[in-house]
């Protein structure tokens, strides 16, 4: 009976956990697409090059003395080594391993360039680093009302990653507080949307910590989406009530939690009763009235069921007396 209900009540869940508002489940215009770039290496040793060239050039001129035409020449020409060699080396732009270089040319995107190593770009455009390393994001511990109305308390953990750098710089103002506060707002609504504690057959985040977490990563999900980033794993790592009732559920819990062992305890001893009574007579041992067969009943049930230790009474007597 559970699972069927989980399979006709996950889906709506699945749903009602990806609503998020259209702003954010609309996907941009702007995506990431490869810079122009080339091996930096073989740059990086003509920039040296032409600094050399410039440093030999005018030593020369000066060696010469002013007042020709050659010393002149080899000056200027000096001066225009300096400036092709700046330019050549301005443009080399190094890029680690876990980080991608996002290239904007006059407030215009350009590319993206992810290769670790050393790269050659546009001397003029504008490098900007993002980071597309695995990250960690705890949530801070917030105080939510639960499906049932119960103040409870919650945070979460969430792993994630930018996959879409253009996406991250370009599409939101600050994609790691929109991650942050995106991250909050799911897990305030999940939290709202399931009751802490329930009977069987309905979800709550106490019995049902994984599918919960598996809701909270797809609406997280689709929350941060229009700033490129992707949901490596969410958990929960706290979950409790709140201070001013936790003593009171508490007590309840453990009045529950008695009930149902008494009835387990109740469900046993009438089945041995049972089970005493069918092997007596099956097997002839004695024959055993309705008056006689309620007392036994009465005796073994509060054998079975009594919480300390009976003591025995032995009947000298017959069975009458």
């Amino acid at each position: 009976m559970i699972d069927l209900y989980y399979q006709t009540r996950q889906p709506e869940v699945v749903e009602m956990a990806a609503e998020v508002p259209a702003g954010l489940s609309s996907s941009p215009q702007m995506s990431e697409h490869g810079a122009f770039s080339r091996p930096g290496v073989r740059v990086l040793v003509a920039g040296i090059v032409l600094v050399l060239v410039g440093i030999t050039l005018l030593i020369l001129g000066l060696v010469l003395g002013p007042g020709g035409a050659g010393p002149n020449t080899l000056i200027a020409l000096a001066v225009v080594a300096f400036i092709a060699a700046n330019f050549t080396l301005r443009g080399l732009t190094p890029v680690v391993a876990g980080e991608a270089r996002v290239v904007q040319l006059f407030g215009r995107y350009r590319g993206t360039v992810r290769d670790a190593g050393l790269h050659w770009v546009n001397p003029f455009a504008r490098r900007l680093k993002v980071s597309t390393r695995i990250r960690n994001l705890e949530t801070a511990v917030a105080k939510v009302n639960d499906n049932d109305g119960n103040p409870i308390e919650i945070a979460a953990v969430v792993v994630w990653q930018v996959k879409d750098t253009a996406q991250a710089l370009y599409s939101v103002d600050d994609f790691l507080s929109f991650v942050a506060i995106q991250a909050e707002t799911a897990v305030r609504h999940i939290a709202s949307s399931y009751p802490y504690t329930a009977g069987e057959g309905i979800l709550s985040l106490r019995e049902n910590a994984d599918v919960i977490t598996g809701q909270l990563s797809e609406e997280i999900a689709a929350r941060v989406r229009a700033a490129g980033v992707t949901i490596v794993e969410s958990r929960l790592t706290r979950l409790s009530y709140a201070p001013e009732i936790a003593q009171a559920m508490l007590r309840q819990q453990q009045a529950n939690a008695v009930v149902g062992a008494r009835t387990r305890i109740v469900e046993g001893a009438v089945g041995m009763v049972q089970l005493a009574l069918k092997r007596l007579q099956e097997e002839g041992v004695v024959e055993l009235d309705e008056e006689r067969k309620a007392a036994m009943v009465s005796n073994l049930l509060v054998v079975l069921c009594s919480e300390q230790a009976t003591q025995q009474v032995v009947n000298t007597g017959s069975l009458y007396q």
